[in-house]
Formats: C-alpha cells, sequence, structure tokens
C-alpha cells in the first residue's frame, strides 16, 4: 500500500504560520512542504535594510508602487496537488499597476517585479538557483542576489544573468526608472 504524502496549500500555510507554535520561526512553502529559514544575521540585516531604504524611498518619491517589509509572502506557484509555494524575499518591489486593489492579510498572488536576496553563509547554491527560477517563472522581472563576502550582485531577468562588482552600476531599469547606484554603496564600510 502506498502511503501518500501530506502536503500543504498556501491557504494552509497561512492559517499555519499564525499558530503559536511557529510565531519566532520564519517559515517559507516550498512545492508545498515547509521549510524553516534561519534567522537573519546582523550584516545580513544592515545590508537589507540599507539597500530596502534606497529603494523604498524611490519608489514612494515616484510614486511607482509598494516596497512589503522583507519576508512577505508571495504565491509563486499553485500547484493542481497542493504543492504550492509560498516565498519571502528580503526586498520586494510591486509596480502600482500590479498593487492588490484590497490591503488584506493574505499573500501576494504573483511573483513581485522586483526581488532582492541578500546571501547568507548558510544560504545553498541549489537553494538560491530555485528561488530565482521560481521568481521568474511567477513573473518576476528583476532580480538582484547580493553577495556581501564578494561585495557583487548577481542581476537576473528572463535573458539571463549579469554578475556587478563593486564598481559597477546597479540600475532599475524600465521597472524602477530613474534608480541607479554603485554596488560598493550597498555594503557598510
Amino acid at each position: 500500500m502506498a502511503i501518500q504524502e501530506q502536503t500543504i496549500t498556501a491557504e494552509r500555510f497561512l492559517e499555519l504560520v499564525e499558530q503559536p507554535e511557529y510565531a519566532d520561526r520564519v517559515l517559507e512553502l516550498v512545492e508545498g512542504e515547509l521549510v524553516e529559514m534561519s534567522k537573519p544575521t546582523r550584516k545580513h540585516g544592515v545590508i537589507t535594510m540599507r539597500l530596502a531604504m534606497m529603494i523604498a524611498n524611490h519608489v514612494a518619491a515616484n510614486e511607482l508602487g509598494e516596497v512589503p517589509a522583507a519576508e512577505t509572502g508571495f504565491v509563486l506557484e499553485r500547484n493542481q496537488y497542493g504543492r504550492d509555494t509560498v516565498r519571502g524575499v528580503d526586498i520586494a518591489f510591486v509596480s502600482k499597476e500590479r498593487v492588490p486593489d484590497e490591503l488584506d492579510n493574505t499573500w501576494y498572488e504573483t511573483g513581485p517585479d522586483l526581488a532582492a536576496e541578500v546571501i547568507s553563509p548558510n544560504n545553498k547554491a541549489s537553494d538560491i538557483h530555485l528561488k530565482v527560477t521560481q521568481l521568474l517563472n511567477a513573473g518576476a522581472r528583476l532580480i538582484w542576489v547580493i553577495y556581501p563576502e564578494s561585495r557583487s550582485v548577481v542581476v537576473h531577468t528572463a535573458n539571463g544573468a549579469t554578475t556587478l562588482h563593486e564598481n559597477d552600476t546597479l540600475s532599475g531599469g524600465d521597472l524602477l526608472p530613474g534608480f541607479e547606484l554603485r554596488v560598493g554603496d550597498i555594503f557598510p564600510s
């Protein structure tokens, strides 16, 4: 007799994370399975906030959309067998054309337009690759993977990836018109 694997839908995941036993845990739902993420370190938090503030200020000044707080959930896949994927990203931007009308207590039902992930020492390359692929498949147009140790950023689009180094310019392109900064400015001195 075959044993059927239990999977979790996006709706069930929303219920689970509201329960007290999950209150202090950072969780994602990846293809129907709960994945616990480690708590961010100080370095990770400072770099994430530094870049998030730059993006959020630009978005607000130009009325481009919204920048939700870190780890806000995005439904990246709804699977017919209930193996849904809900991911949080360190920094996200959703253009005003794609912002849901109602501000409710659910996940975004699409990928963000821009996602930025700050790599921590415990991140596995295979996990980052899967997350980038899932984000692109869910409609993300621009993904920045930030590597604090090498002070570099890998920019992913549907057309491929480009690595930028400390003295290169990171641009928001058509997504964030006018947003540019030197990659080195992301990192504290």
